[in-house]
């Protein structure tokens, strides 16, 4: 006789876990108006998830300035979104950036994710501007200075590519951190292994903030392996597997992106973390569809209501 047992149904292997369950989505300033009306999909796609905030994004340079400004600007006076506002130390002095952020705080932006940024494409390396923040700790003192904003700052799993050592990288991370961060943001990653080891680094250099892993997925994997190359994001044999034979095949693309994308949430949420940022490239479709697997619901279909 067959032991009955053996025909029950087989758990997922990791379960959605709602409780504690935070996230956040990044998104970038919009160059059109055709841009814009993808991103604002993006966003009221999203918004009933909750978000614990949002971030828009700020061009190399300083590029963005308007954009970034009036993107996060609309959020706070169109949604019920937390948006968090870029703000880099590249191509202005220190008053310029201090205008900035008061203005921010003005119109009710309490948020600022403090970067050192990355130069305009035609510079190579970076340069402190004269009379500017030389670098993200920097920034974030001076925010501190301004008002009580909540910082958010930038840490590397892998490694900064321009820094010296892994302890330099971390030391830089923990000067952020001292000034006044109460959270770090990854860069994307897709080894979770390196994400657990760098925990275990950030926790022996004293570091207690959230670190909230940086989620990418991937939907175009030879643009992604260059942008990897940059800013030092190793690139697993096996991704190339997976996405070979699809340069052609966007929808399935699409498909295999969400599924790598969910296996390596639900790996890191089975083994403790709870907090998610999605680089979103200013579309909802996987990570919404990310987000399910992991366990959130709209709030009002979690209320049981309809509108």
């Amino acid at each position: 006789m067959t032991n009955a047992s053996h025909h029950a149904p087989t758990p997922p292997v990791a379960p959605p876990q709602r409780d504690g369950m935070k996230v956040s989505f990044e998104f970038f300033p919009p160059k059109t108006e055709k841009m814009e009306q993808t991103l604002w999909t993006a966003i009221k796609r999203l918004e009933p998830l909750a978000p614990q905030f949002v971030s828009v994004t700020y061009g190399a340079g300083g590029s963005t300035r308007e954009r970034t400004h009036a993107t996060v600007a609309r959020i706070r006076r169109e949604t019920d979104l937390e948006p968090a506002a870029h703000l880099t130390c590249v191509g202005a002095d220190r008053d310029e950036i201090d205008a900035v952020a008061r203005s921010y705080w003005e119109e009710g932006i309490r948020h600022i994710v403090a970067l050192r940024g990355d130069p305009p494409e035609q510079e190579k390396g970076y340069t402190p501007h004269p009379g500017g923040y030389a670098y993200a700790s920097d920034l974030v003192v001076g925010l501190k200075k301004i008002a009580d904003f909540e910082i958010s700052v930038a840490a590397y799993p892998e490694t900064h590519p321009e820094s010296e050592s892994v302890q330099d990288d971390l030391d830089n991370l923990k000067r952020k951190i001292d000034a006044g961060a109460s959270r770090a943001i990854t860069q994307y990653f897709f080894d979770v292994d390196v994400f657990f080891r760098f925990l275990d680094r950030a926790a022996a250099a004293g570091i207690d903030v959230p670190i909230v892993p940086g989620i990418l997925p991937v939907t175009n994997f030879a643009r992604v392996t260059e942008f990897c190359r940059a800013c030092g994001t190793a690139v697993p044999p096996w991704m190339a597997q997976m996405f070979e034979g699809l340069d052609d095949d966007p929808e399935t693309r699409k498909l295999v992106a969400a599924t790598l994308a969910a296996e390596q949430c639900q790996i890191l949420q089975a083994r403790g973390i709870k907090e998610f940022h999605f680089y979103t490239l200013n579309r909802a479709d996987l990570a919404y569809a990310i987000c399910h697997i992991l366990g959130l619901r709209p709030q009002n279909a979690a209320a049981g209501t309809s509108e």
